[in-house]
């Protein structure tokens, strides 16, 4: 925090600094647990590898996620229930 100088107080510069630390730590993708996630904005999380944007928290990818459906994953969760129902009727 040595870029605010004598400025703001020692505990809000030490607040920031852990806000900074956690946000700027590798996170973990929650689609394909690879440490490549990149914040793009406030709550706005990217994928490098599998190439899905999130949203979480603002600082940190958490496990509350909401997201939308990718095309792949909704084609997979049909097919899923399509099974299930087929193993249900028998």
């Amino acid at each position: 925090m040595k870029r605010f100088g004598s400025r703001y107080g020692r505990k809000l510069k030490e607040r920031f600094g852990e806000i900074e630390r956690e946000q700027r730590k590798k996170q973990l993708c929650p689609f394909c647990r690879a440490p490549q996630v990149k914040r793009v904005a406030l709550g706005i999380w990217n994928c490098r590898k599998c190439n899905v944007k999130f949203t979480g928290k603002a600082y940190s990818v958490e496990k509350r996620i909401s997201f939308k459906k990718q095309p792949e994953e909704s084609r997979q969760e049909l097919q899923e229930e399509e099974q299930a129902q087929e193993a249900a009727a028998l």
